[in-house]
């Protein structure tokens, strides 16, 4: 019997920013597998499921454990926060899973933090944008580097994840020096804590503040491109319409 493996995209962890899909595929599973903090956001909400979880760094192991378990026939559920796809467990789940008959795995898409971050803010990426992580522990930091200086010269919007942990206290203020290299310093940012979860906070700063800001693993990081304005308190990247009051 093959068994059934959704890797579903929670969203920013609040049930209001789950999407219907998601719902349908945690409450159609036997047993929900992720990371210990994205576990502890939904298992409330589906208390009759099996919860099973790993710290961070364990990823491949809770990968091969629902892989596993799918595999014996059950309906198993690994959630990712924000989307599956960006910087989550698709990927590996797809990999370990080559190939395997005994399952079927179905993404299920999720609202990001990128997405749902911007819309806290306002419109900072209603034009062409990147997405970059700043944690080196799977990608070089010279890489990162390169990655973080090309979306400068090119003047996309930038989407910052992971700017700062314990072990990786200076990489936003690594970047934004990166940044300021090739941007004016008055390019208008902004910042997220705890997207769609109990205390978010936000704010806007400029580019030359960037630096000393304090964001910690929770903070989705938003800088601007050469258009990008502050209107009424929100960040605003104009799409190119014509919008002149008549």
């Amino acid at each position: 019997m093959m068994g059934k493996l959704y890797v579903v995209g929670i969203g920013p962890g609040g049930k209001k920013g789950m999407t219907e899909e998601a719902r349908a595929a945690l409450e159609a599973s036997d047993a929900i597998v992720g990371y210990t903090t994205y576990v502890k956001l939904v298992a409330p909400l589906f208390p009759d499921k099996e919860a099973l979880s790993t710290p961070m760094m364990k990823e491949i192991d809770r990968c091969r454990m629902a892989i596993e378990r799918a595999a014996e026939g059950e309906t198993v559920a690994m959630v990712c926060g924000g989307d599956a796809g960006v910087y989550g467990m698709a990927s590996p789940i797809l990999e370990l899973a080559e190939g395997d008959e005994r399952v079927d795995v179905e993404v299920i898409a999720g609202v990001s933090a990128a997405q749902s971050g911007a819309a806290v803010l306002g419109a900072p990426l209603s034009h062409d944008f990147a997405v970059v992580s700043l944690s080196d522990l799977l990608t070089p930091w010279e890489a990162i580097e390169k990655r973080v200086r090309a979306v400068a010269q090119a003047d996309f919007c930038l989407c910052l994840y992971n700017p700062r942990s314990n072990k990786r206290p200076d990489h936003l203020a690594r970047a934004a020096r990166i940044l300021l290299e090739e941007l004016p310093a008055e390019v208008p940012c902004g910042w997220v804590r705890n997207i769609g979860r109990d205390g978010q906070q936000s704010g806007i700063l400029t580019l030359g503040e960037l630096e000393a800001f304090e964001a910690d693993m929770f903070t989705t990081v938003f800088v601007g491109n050469s258009t990008t304005r502050v209107i009424d308190g929100r960040l605003v990247t104009p799409r190119g319409y014509r919008t002149e009051r008549a």
